[in-house]
C-alpha cells in the first residue's frame, strides 16, 4: 500500500470499495478531518482535540463535507458571545419598544389638540387640589389673625392653655396646607414636563418620522 493510500482513513476506503461493487454502503460515523498548528491534516471518528481551537470538517461515509465544526470558544470568550447576545437582545427589545410606543402615541394623539385636550384632562385635578389648599390656607390665616387678636389681650401675661393650643394646631395646620401645596406645584410641574416631552417627539411623528427611528423614549409615567 501507498504512503498516500495510508493517509487515507479506513472508512473513505470501505466506502470506496463497497461503492465501485454496487454493495450498499453500511451505517458509517462520522469523520472530523483538520490540519493542526504545524500544519499536518487529522482525521479521527471523532471531535480532534488538538483542533478544538480551529475549523473541523464533519465527513461522511462518501468522503462529502457534511458540516463544519466551529472551533470551540474558551470560558472568556462563551461569556463574551453571552454578553453581546444580551445586548442583541436587548436592543431589538427596545427597537420594537419604541415602535410600539410611537405607532400608540400617534393613534391616541392624531393632532395637537387632542393632545392639549389630554394635558388639560390630567391637570385638572392637580389645579382643583391647588384651590382647596388656598382656601383652606386663607381660612387658617383669617383664624391665626383673630388669635394674635385674642393673644393681645393677654400681652404681659400667660396665655391660657386653650388659647395656646389653638394656636399650635393653627400652625401645625397651615405648615401641612403648605406642604401640600408645594406637592401639588411639583405634580404639576411633572405633568406639564412629560407632555411637553410627549409633545417634542409627537412633532417629529407628525413630520413624518418613522416610528422607532427616534432616540428611545423616556420611561417616565404620568
Amino acid at each position: 500500500m501507498s504512503r498516500a493510500a495510508a493517509r487515507v482513513p479506513a472508512g473513505l476506503l470501505l466506502a470506496a470499495a463497497l461503492g465501485a461493487a454496487g454493495l450498499p454502503l453500511p451505517a458509517q460515523a462520522d469523520i472530523y478531518s483538520c490540519v493542526n498548528a504545524r500544519g499536518q491534516r487529522l482525521t479521527a471518528d471523532r471531535p480532534i482535540a488538538e483542533c478544538m481551537d480551529r475549523e473541523q470538517q464533519v465527513r461522511g461515509a462518501d468522503g462529502s463535507v457534511r458540516r463544519i465544526l466551529p472551533p470551540s470558544m474558551t470560558a472568556e470568550e462563551r461569556a463574551a458571545a453571552e454578553d453581546r447576545r444580551r445586548r442583541e437582545q436587548l436592543e431589538e427589545r427596545t427597537r420594537r419598544d419604541a415602535i410600539r410606543h410611537d405607532r400608540n402615541l400617534l393613534s391616541r394623539y392624531p393632532d395637537i389638540e387632542r393632545h392639549n385636550a389630554a394635558r388639560e384632562a390630567a391637570l385638572e385635578p392637580v389645579r382643583s387640589a391647588m384651590q382647596s389648599t388656598d382656601k383652606r390656607m386663607e381660612e387658617l390665616e383669617r383664624e391665626r389673625r383673630q388669635l394674635r387678636e385674642e393673644a393681645e389681650f393677654y400681652k404681659g401675661r400667660e396665655l391660657p392653655r386653650s388659647l395656646r393650643q389653638k394656636i399650635e394646631q393653627n400652625q401645625v395646620a397651615t405648615q401641612a396646607q403648605k406642604d401640600a401645596m408645594q406637592s401639588h406645584q411639583a405634580e404639576n410641574r411633572r405633568i406639564n414636563a412629560s407632555f411637553d416631552q410627549e409633545l417634542a417627539r409627537l412633532r417629529q411623528l407628525w413630520n413624518g418620522a418613522t416610528p422607532g427611528s427616534l432616540a428611545a423614549p423616556s420611561s417616565a409615567a404620568r
